[in-house]
Formats: C-alpha cells, sequence, structure tokens
C-alpha cells in the first residue's frame, strides 16, 4: 500500500485531541451564538480549530490551512499551493447543539482540485473514519481499526441518507426520482458520508448549501472506498478549490456513476 507523504498517525492524534476538547464542552451548558449567514457556532468550534491549526502548522508548516472559523472571521488563506488542509472543527453544529451525538470534527487534504486525504471523527461515538492510505479507508472504533468498503446497491433498492436538520422533501424527491428506493435513513453531520464508505447506504442526497470544508473530509473517505460525490445538476465528479469554497448541489453515491 502506498504511504501519504505525511504522518496518518499524527492527524488522527490530532483530531482525538479535538475531540476530547470539543466533549467537555458538550457536557456542559454552553452558549450558542450566530454568525453572519446565520449557521449556530459555539465554544466548541473555537477551541477545536484552534488545536487543529496549531497542529497541522507544527507537522507541516509549509501547508496552509483552511478552517471555517478562520474564514467566517476573514481569514482565507492561501490557496495557490498544489496543497492545502481543509478543517471543519464541528461539522453538525445543530446536532451538537440539540446533543442527538450526530457531529464530526473533520480535516481534510486537498490535492489540485481534489481530497486526497480525510479525517472524520464522530467524539460522541468515539469512532473515526480516515484513510490510512491512498488505497485504504478505514474505521477505527472500540480499539480496533477496520478496513471499509462501499458495497453495490442491494437488489431491493438504494438505502437513502437523508440530513437530520436540511431536509426538502420536494428537492429529495427530485434528485431521486431514476432510483429504485427501498429505505431512508436519518443521519447528521458528515457521518452520512462515512455511512456510505462503510456500505451501510447507497446513496446521500443533499439538499442544502454546503462549503468545501463540509465535504471534504468525508468525501475523501468515501472516495476511496469506492464511492464518489458528484454535481447534483450534471453529475460531474465534485472539485474543490471553487470560488468562495461554495459547493454546487450534490449527490453522493457508494458506487461510483459509470462515465
Amino acid at each position: 500500500m502506498r504511504p501519504y507523504f505525511f504522518n496518518v498517525g499524527f492527524v488522527v492524534d490530532l483530531i482525538k485531541q479535538a475531540g476530547e476538547a470539543v466533549m467537555d464542552i458538550y457536557h456542559q451548558d454552553f452558549a450558542v451564538y450566530e454568525k453572519e449567514d446565520a449557521s449556530p457556532v459555539t465554544e466548541a468550534d473555537m477551541t477545536a480549530e484552534k488545536i487543529i491549526f496549531d497542529g497541522l502548522h507544527q507537522m507541516m508548516p509549509d501547508i496552509p490551512v483552511i478552517g471555517e472559523e478562520h474564514v467566517a472571521a476573514g481569514e482565507i488563506g492561501d490557496l495557490t499551493q498544489q496543497y492545502f488542509w481543509l478543517v471543519d472543527p464541528v461539522d453538525g453544529t445543530a446536532d451538537f447543539v440539540k446533543k442527538n451525538d450526530e457531529f464530526t470534527i473533520n480535516i481534510a487534504l486537498i490535492a489540485d482540485d481534489a481530497p486526497v486525504f480525510g479525517a472524520v471523527y464522530a467524539p460522541a461515538l468515539q469512532t473515526v473514519y480516515y484513510t490510512r492510505t491512498p488505497d485504504q479507508s478505514v474505521m477505527e472504533k472500540d480499539g480496533k481499526t477496520t478496513a471499509i468498503k462501499a458495497r453495490k446497491v442491494p437488489e431491493r433498492g438504494y438505502s437513502v441518507l437523508n440530513s437530520r436538520t436540511h431536509c426538502n422533501e420536494a428537492v429529495i424527491a427530485e434528485m431521486m426520482k431514476d432510483l429504485k428506493i427501498a429505505e431512508r435513513k436519518p443521519c447528521g453531520s458528515s457521518l452520512k458520508f462515512c455511512l456510505l464508505a462503510a456500505g451501510e447506504a447507497d446513496v446521500y442526497p443533499c439538499c442544502h448549501q454546503t462549503k468545501e470544508w463540509d465535504t471534504a473530509a468525508g468525501h475523501a473517505v468515501l472516495r476511496i472506498a469506492g464511492g464518489e460525490v458528484y454535481n447534483a445538476e450534471n453529475r460531474s465528479v465534485l472539485k474543490y478549490r471553487k470560488q468562495g469554497l461554495m459547493n454546487p448541489r450534490i449527490i453522493s453515491f457508494g458506487q461510483k456513476l459509470d462515465g
């Protein structure tokens, strides 16, 4: 198996460290603030992003780090280099606020216009999904690390993952009109990409606006496990380093589409 050019174990330890800090806040009564785009933010977002930024800068000081809260504060970062890190310190802040455990911490490495490494940590579930090598995605839980692979769609049809917070039924129906649906299951945050990667579902139609840091880590885990994330309008593979780091509407499949 091909190795990465950086220490994957360091990044996994770093995301767990951020997770410990997030869980300390999760178990307290914490304040919820509103950003300019009306999305919620808490002390956990700020704390986790600082831990991750400091660690990534320590490990590889020459690679820029782009984070959701830094961008919200006007610190865009350098997007001109071949590589840059993308960080979402708490994906699914609404799930964090509701304390339903389905929130994640996300670290991705972008090369050119694609995510080539991803780590997604669900600290309340004590589960880490990450790309151990450029050829293998794994899940770490209960002290065991297991390789994961997306599944073929069962004969009975697609198992669909819907967002717990953002689910426009009319839009979803249009996105799924050409698919045979067997069941639909709600799920929060970037866990949806990881469940596709682990072969626990088949498709995730996303009908709400996302930014690149929302998708990059989960996209990497899913892609290396055999799936893909697409622009929902034309079914082209989702690219990164876009203007404003804004994604189009996306749809993710556990199995890559033909062509």
